[in-house]
């Protein structure tokens, strides 16, 4: 999925200046939540929760640490850039609402180039319902970085923090996990056949689920409308961006608790698992360490037990265990093994 270089010409982005470039990307936003009293176009945006928290988080996405231009569409990072911080909103089992965005670009970026990435932005703001009210833009001398801060509002008795989770809930997690990491993978060996001989097409035929897991991940808006449905409020949860191992073990030390899971309940697609294989990679492994699955990984009480055990989007994977800061991991030899975080680390990451 290397982009195709585009031959047509381009806008140089000072043709339009800072505000012109913001009023030329924001000329179609229309707000969707009573609770945006005033969007883009003021000094600060205006909001307004009656009776419920405000949830806020930001996330960063730099070039060339959390993604490569050669591989990745504007549109899908875009797109990516709000799924990522609509699914720690999710996490805490609040509803986001809306998200400001600032930009810091190359003089090598087009304004063609910032249309795909606010299409995709816009893409993902009207699929979840989410009103873009505000940022900034600026310029950038080591490529194109993109800040995002996203706001939500959550009933105070049903926010879910990570600190909540007890000695025998049962660990569960959405959907299937692996899947984004080989996708990488994927894009990644395409990126270096490439970078060799850019002659060489990339074939991705077959590879569609675990490209898009990766490209184009998808917030579990569903799974926080399936606990509304059935009644479930989780004891603790996180959503899955460091990898299965790394983020169960932040629930673990958050609510000084242990765990136990085991392989053969680890929700697996078999187009991640074929990939793998492909690879010579464990898939296990990769849906352990991976991340970027953006699956929210969660902890309930045996009480609960009944009304989760038929939704087919949860599988129950383990529980939780009195023994703090053991983290245990059971093979389907059932060999108990420790649990270690090795999952994705920013700081650690070299571009």
């Amino acid at each position: 999925m290397l982009e195709d270089k585009n031959e047509k010409p381009v806008s140089e982005l000072d043709e339009l200046g800072e505000f012109g470039l913001i009023k030329h990307l924001t000329q179609n936003i229309k707000l969707q939540n009573s609770s945006s009293l005033k969007g883009v176009g003021d000094d600060a945006a205006v909001i307004e929760y009656t009776n419920k928290q405000t949830v806020v988080t930001t996330d960063l996405l730099v070039e060339g640490i959390h993604f490569d231009m050669l591989y990745m569409p504007m549109k899908h990072l875009g797109y990516k850039a709000v799924s990522v911080n609509l699914s720690d909103v999710y996490a805490m089992n609040a509803m986001p609402k809306q998200i400001t965005v600032s930009l810091a670009v190359s003089n090598r970026m087009s304004v063609e180039a910032l249309e795909e990435l606010y299409d995709g932005i816009l893409l993902a703001c009207n699929i979840y319902g989410v009103d873009l009210v505000g940022g900034d833009t600026t310029s950038s001398t080591s490529g194109l970085i993109i800040s995002i801060t996203a706001l939500g509002e959550g009933e105070k008795d049903k926010l879910v923090y990570r600190d909540g989770a007890k000695e025998n809930d049962l660990i569960c997690v959405s959907g299937d996990l692996g899947g984004a990491f080989m996708g990488l993978q994927l894009l990644e060996r395409e990126k270096q056949i490439y970078n060799e001989n850019p002659k060489v097409q990339p074939d991705f035929s077959g590879y569609d689920y675990v490209l898009e897991r990766q490209l184009k991940p998808e917030p579990r808006k569903d799974v926080i409308d399936m606990f509304a449905e059935i009644g479930v409020k989780p004891t603790a949860m996180i959503d899955v961006s460091d990898g299965l191992s790394s983020d169960l073990i932040h629930i673990c030390q958050q609510s000084e608790v242990g765990c136990t899971i085991y392989e053969d309940k680890i929700p697996l697609d078999f187009t991640t698992i074929n990939v793998a294989e492909e690879m010579k990679l464990d898939p296990v492994v990769c849906a352990l360490n991976g991340g970027e699955d953006y699956e929210l990984l969660f902890t309930i009480s045996l009480d609960d037990y009944e009304k989760i055990k038929d939704q087919k989007r949860v599988a129950v994977i383990g529980h939780i265990t009195a023994d703090k800061e053991s983290y245990q991991f059971v093979s389907k030899s059932e060999q108990v093994q420790e649990l270690t975080a090795q999952g994705w680390n920013a700081i650690l990451k070299k571009g």
